[in-house]
Formats: structure tokens, C-alpha cells, sequence
């Protein structure tokens, strides 16, 4: 397996969070791991041995979730990313967003799009209320878990 593949193999991990990644290829083995601090491991053949790297460590989720906290919203009235990706607030570049503050919503109205891996995955109210606070700016990335939205 070429370095090119291990690369492209790598982004995948990273890009789509998922926890462990293997693949066989003939004889040719690799297992990608990614732990909390995003730290990957590569193991491979003795004669196709490639050193472990390191991607720097996502502050991200604590960073995000620490404004929520000091700004005394309730748990319960947090919208947050099933998922990571890239955050948008409208369908298209330009579009009017999906929601506004002020704005009441009801349980299944789109509220944002998640892009992950090139899919576009719409994000719908679990709750009916009004928007009081919208906490991730467009075309930011979020994690697993990042409160999206304030809705009371």
C-alpha cells in the first residue's frame, strides 16, 4: 500500500470521526485507530512501516460548550451536533438561513446543515420553542456534541 492510500486513508478517519479504521489489501495490513486527542497509529507490514503522526488536539468541543455554560443556558435547551462536520446555516451560499433568533420553530423544522464527508445532512428541531441564540458562525466545523443552538 502506497503512501498516497495512507494518506487518503487518514483524512477519512479524521474527517469523519469514526474511532477505528482497518483494511486488507492482499497480504498488506492496515489499522488506523483515532483516540479522544486525535492521535492516529499505523500498524503495517515490517517492510512498509510507517511512523505514527500526530494531529493536534481538537479544543474545540470544550471552547464551544464553555460560552454556552457561562451564559446560564440550561442543558435541556441545547440544540447540539450529532455529528462532525462543517456547519451551515442555509441551503446554499448567500441563501436567507434556515432559522433566525426570535424566531419560533416546531419539532422536525430544519434549523441547519451539516456537511460531512461531501453528504449534506439537514438538522431538525428535536424541540418546539423559540431561538434565542444561534452559537456556531457559518461555515465553522463542529464536533460531536457542540451545542448548535440555544431554543427555549
Amino acid at each position: 500500500m502506497d503512501l498516497r492510500k495512507l494518506k487518503k486513508l487518514i483524512d477519512l478517519v479524521q474527517e469523519s470521526g469514526i474511532a477505528e479504521l482497518e483494511v486488507t489489501e492482499g497480504e498488506e495490513k492496515v489499522r488506523i485507530t483515532s483516540t479522544v486527542a486525535h492521535t492516529h497509529t499505523y500498524a503495517a507490514p515490517m517492510q512498509h512501516m510507517v511512523p505514527a503522526a500526530a494531529a493536534p488536539v481538537a479544543a474545540a468541543p470544550v471552547a464551544a460548550a464553555e460560552p454556552a455554560a457561562e451564559a446560564g443556558y440550561a442543558d435541556a435547551s441545547l440544540v447540539k451536533s450529532p455529528m462532525v462536520g462543517t456547519f451551515y446555516r442555509a441551503g446554499a451560499p448567500g441563501a436567507k438561513p434556515f432559522v433566525e433568533v426570535g424566531q419560533s420553530v416546531s419539532v422536525g423544522d430544519r434549523l441547519c446543515i451539516i456537511e460531512a464527508m461531501k453528504l449534506m445532512n439537514e438538522i431538525e428541531s428535536d424541540r418546539a420553542g423559540v431561538v434565542k441564540a444561534v452559537l456556531i458562525e457559518n461555515g465553522q466545523p463542529v464536533e460531536y456534541g457542540e451545542p448548535l443552538f440555544v431554543i427555549e
